[in-house]
């Protein structure tokens, strides 16, 4: 599985306007309500939260990555978010983000979730690959860009 076999332009949000690091992870998850994937959309809310409650899944390097896992859901789902203004996000290096990927997990996909959140990160920790995203504008570049980067890697 690769992570563009989860996103797609209707996932992806090129300019997130949510200003807290709860007000991002609530956009994202509100773009899968009518998704017939999902059993109960306030259970996915409280998996990714009760999660960001452990440890903050800001990163770093200007780039967060919510993530949670629960039965509410029938396959495991994808959203990415840019900011155009930095979010306090309480990252593990003390910066703000602009980049938001979330990705919620069934409970029994435990493996796939863990291989999906490190391919990623991996990308996500190109210096390149982050610029391309924060200078892009549309959704159909953002997905562009992960298909381009995506190429580099094997499936999951």
């Amino acid at each position: 599985m690769k992570v563009l076999d989860l996103l797609n332009k209707n996932f992806i949000i090129p300019d997130l306007q949510g200003q807290t690091k709860e007000e991002v992870i609530n956009e994202l998850i509100d773009l899968f309500k009518k998704d017939p994937r999902v059993i109960d959309l306030g259970k996915i809310r409280d998996a990714v939260l009760e999660r960001e409650k452990i440890m903050s899944t800001g990163v770093g390097k200007g780039f967060a990555i919510p993530h949670g896992k629960t039965n509410a859901i029938n396959d495991i789902l994808a959203a990415f978010g840019k900011s155009n203004k930095p979010i306090e996000y309480d990252s593990l290096d003390g910066r703000p983000v602009n980049l938001v990927f979330l990705l919620v997990g069934k409970d029994n996909l435990v493996s796939k979730h863990i291989k999906l959140l490190s391919r990623i990160s991996r990308m996500m920790n190109k210096d390149e690959f982050r610029e391309k995203l924060i200078k892009a504008t549309t959704s159909e570049e953002i997905l562009e860009i992960f298909k381009k980067e995506e190429e580099n890697y094997f499936e999951v």
